[in-house]
């Protein structure tokens, strides 16, 4: 990425909301089998201590270690074992805790679930592959190395039980993964994709710059030196989305930013190009599902209860 490409990505993955739930902090021993799967939410393990193979349906099982992790954006059918054979016999094993004398090799998981909220994740979590795996061997993930030993320091006791403090530091982890892969190859389509192509990353901040201005097509493929055929063409390819379509998330995203840091709704509706309170809020709840005053009620309600 270039420097103002790689500030717009941050601006963006800054305004992504997630919720954290820490399901369970302990390890497994002898025949086991894990899976977050069947939620239809995010979710992720990692791997505090031991072995084991993630198996996902089409893929190769894929071997964890220490300080791996491996985050399901999406609800993918999956478990962990100890074993590469997914159809190796395993046995109702129960996690234990930490530190309990194992009869046998163990291992160590925190695992868990995630939800994202707001426009942003439309945008941004699209972006990603299904899954993202970090590697506690692997240079780039150095840093990371901290948040597993202050992850594991706090695990401890009931399995079921795990510290809250447990959460945020998985949030953390899951943000520094985030950064990581956007700034690399990784990102197959969406908005981080038009991030990367010089045509496209010039108009993106514009857009951002003056949410309101006459964004037409015309005036859109004006400003990426584009005719209007190439444009629609080429950016339909990098982004998934229509360049309306598009617009239309990236002023709703502004809108609930501003929203959320407690803006009138006619005042947003203004600053992201809508004259008309109506029109604002059809656009604002085909977006997110909600209506922007009732989304507001409920940001205010969440900063209380936090």
């Amino acid at each position: 990425m270039t420097p103002d490409t790689d500030q717009l990505a941050r601006w963006l993955l800054d305004s992504l909301q997630l919720d954290t739930a820490v399901l369970h902090v302990g390890q497994y021993c002898g025949h086991w089998r894990a899976s977050t799967a069947g939620r239809e939410l995010g979710s992720f393990h990692l791997v505090l201590g031991g072995h084991c193979y993630l198996h996902l349906e089409g893929t190769a099982p894929i071997a964890l270690g220490p300080r791996d992790g491996v985050f399901l954006l999406r609800d993918l059918p999956h478990f962990l074992s100890p074993h590469a054979d997914p159809l190796h016999p395993v046995g109702a094993q129960a996690m234990a805790p930490l530190h309990t004398q194992a009869d046998g090799a163990a291992t160590a998981l925190a695992c868990g679930f995630f939800q994202f909220h707001g426009v942003a994740s439309r945008l941004i979590v699209d972006s990603f592959p299904p899954y993202l795996l970090i590697r506690g061997g692997a240079p780039a993930f150095a840093a990371a190395a901290s948040l597993f030993d202050l992850i594991l320091q706090e695990a401890g006791g009931d399995p079921e039980q795990p510290s809250p403090l447990i959460t945020r530091l998985v949030e953390l982890l899951f943000f520094y993964l985030i950064r990581h892969v956007a700034q690399g190859e990784q990102v197959a389509g969406g908005l981080l994709s038009l991030l990367q192509r010089p045509e496209f990353s010039p108009l993106l901040e514009r857009m951002l710059a003056s949410p309101a201005a006459d964004w037409s097509i015309e005036n859109m493929a004006r400003a990426a030196c584009m005719s209007r055929a190439s444009f629609c063409k080429h950016f339909a390819s990098a982004s998934g989305h229509s360049p309306a379509q598009f617009l239309l998330l990236l002023r709703m995203k502004i809108a609930a930013r501003r929203l959320h840091d407690g803006a009138s709704v006619e005042r947003v509706a203004e600053l992201v190009g809508y004259r008309s309170h109506a029109a604002f809020t059809r656009a604002f709840k085909r977006a997110t599902g909600e209506q922007p005053g009732a989304y507001r009620r409920d940001q205010r309600q969440r900063q209380l209860s936090n």
